[in-house]
């Protein structure tokens, strides 16, 4: 068990996904960061100085010893923000990507058919190896 585990790991796709997962999370906590202390900032200011993270609804308040109830709304806005650049950024990666990528080469059929018999035949022939027909 313990040598096709090994086998397992070690095949190029899964070094590969290892791979993207880790740089994945990196990419993550930049974006994060772009959001959270580029993006927002300005935005709040445009709105009249609101900060995001701060934006709350209490549910609940503070009582002794027990924290108050809220629900985070500014935090998910971030999160949002968040998400549709991480999007856009791989849009455009793949769509980058792609650009670059050779189209297949259109390759002419080897073969025509006979327009008496309808029998595949070589695209040079000139006479039907079937009904022998001149084509």
């Amino acid at each position: 068990m313990l040598k096709e585990f090994k086998e397992f790991a070690m095949k190029g796709n899964v070094l590969d996904l290892a791979i993207a997962v880790i740089i994945g999370v990196a990419f993550g906590k930049i974006i994060t960061s772009l959001v959270n202390d580029i993006i927002m900032p300005p935005i709040g200011l445009l709105l009249g100085g609101v900060d995001f993270s701060n934006l709350t609804i209490t549910l609940k308040k503070a009582a002794s010893g027990v924290e108050a109830v809220t629900l985070n709304y500014g935090v998910f806005i971030n999160s949002v923000i968040d998400f549709l650049i991480v999007a856009l950024t791989i849009f455009l990666a793949v769509k980058q990507f792609n650009r670059f990528k050779k189209p297949a080469p259109i390759v002419a059929p080897a073969t025509k058919n006979c327009p008496m018999c309808k029998t595949a035949i070589h695209k040079d022939a000139t006479k039907c190896p079937s009904c022998t027909a001149d084509i």
